[in-house]
């Protein structure tokens, strides 16, 4: 079984060690040289490029991303050619435009915050004026990690976007109490299995730790949240793995707020959390071998990410202060605001579990 993986980043790295477990051959098309997924990068090249793209998916049996930024134009090369792409090109430009996503959303009848397409600060002014003059602004594509959003109460505050030309997104400004986040994997027979939703805490737009469990979320709120996400993907035909990023409001509403179908940041925790990590069932899904189990080793696991600071040069002191939590690195250079690894702790004991995880993350200035 050869899985053919285009991106370099973390996610690519941390599919890694679940190939090698499986017996799958893992090949990687890296940006850089240097990239995060050294170890199985096969071949460096422009993941834009059709050729270039064509010619590293030769002789895999499957296709799956590190990234949603593919073009479309490249992904319907490979599907011409043959390729098994996974999740496929459809499903995929579902979440590579936000301006796509909220539209199909809605047409599934999922709890949406109103929203609208703008092409103008004519018609921003007139969505603030709906809206008690807030509302978040979102340019429909390349935006993540805080990028591409901003709450806006004039209409002139995002004419710089609309100088670039194409329409935004425009939003309510939800009230939520909580962030959550819901992975769920689904295989092209139709096998979809959920993992437990966790609870993400953001900071200037990027995950910062991440809870799962959710606190307080057993009975409707988790069964609110795997049934939104188990829909979407049913419904939107997405292979792999799918993160459902939620918001639930002060009267216990949920609403969706984002989608990655691919592993995601909000569910790291599975690597030593779960029976069966999101990186491994990614790898199962995509194959279309039988997903395995979600369930829990322990009662808590808290993950938080490193930002900015090399994780491997501080390991002893670390690992000294916290023998029990999990130590990730990305194979990342550092500077301010990156993501270069994680750390994750589980225990039986939420209070002792944040401690952990958050002492250990402490020896990176996380």
């Amino acid at each position: 079984m050869i899985v053919g993986v285009i991106g370099g980043g973390q996610l690519a790295r941390m599919m890694i060690p679940p190939a090698i477990s499986l017996g799958i051959e893992l090949r990687v098309l890296s940006e850089t040289p240097g990239s995060a997924a050294i170890q199985a990068t096969t071949m460096v090249g422009d993941y834009t490029d059709a050729e270039t793209v064509l010619e590293f998916a030769s002789g895999v049996d499957v296709v799956t991303f590190d990234h949603e930024h593919v073009p479309q134009d490249v992904l319907a090369r490979l599907v011409a050619s043959g390729v098994a792409v996974h999740p496929n090109p459809a499903a995929l430009a579902v979440a590579q435009d936000k301006l796509l996503m909220r539209s199909k959303l809605a047409e599934l009848g999922m709890p949406l915050p109103d929203w609208a397409s703008v092409e103008s600060s004519a018609e921003l002014a007139d969505f603030l004026a709906d809206h008690g003059g807030v509302a978040v602004v979102k340019t429909p594509r390349g935006g993540y990690d805080g990028k591409g959003v901003r709450v806006v109460r004039a209409a002139d505050e995002a004419d710089d976007w609309f100088a670039a030309g194409g329409p935004l997104l425009v939003e309510e400004l939800v009230e939520f109490r909580r962030e959550l986040a819901q992975l769920v994997a689904r295989r092209p027979s139709g096998e979809v299995t959920v993992w437990p939703v966790a609870e993400s805490v953001q900071r200037d737009g990027v995950c910062v730790e991440v809870v799962a469990p959710a606190p307080n979320s057993t009975g409707a709120i988790a069964d609110v949240a795997a049934d939104i996400a188990m829909t979407v993907a049913e419904r939107l035909n997405v292979t792999g793995v799918l993160a459902v990023e939620l918001f639930e409001t002060s009267d216990q509403r949920i609403l969706i707020n984002e989608l990655a179908m691919r592993p995601h940041n909000t569910g790291h925790w599975t690597i030593d959390g779960s029976r069966t990590s999101q990186f491994e069932q990614h790898l199962r899904a995509v194959l279309d071998l039988p997903l395995g189990a979600t369930g829990t080793h322990r009662d808590w696991s808290v993950m938080v990410n490193v930002l900015g600071t090399p994780l491997v040069g501080r390991y002893p002191i670390a690992m000294t202060d916290q023998p029990t939590v999990k130590f990730h690195d990305y194979g990342k250079s550092a500077r301010p605001g990156r993501k270069v690894g994680h750390v994750t702790a589980i225990g039986d004991q939420l209070d002792e579990v944040v401690y952990q995880a958050r002492a250990a993350a402490e020896f990176f200035g996380a």
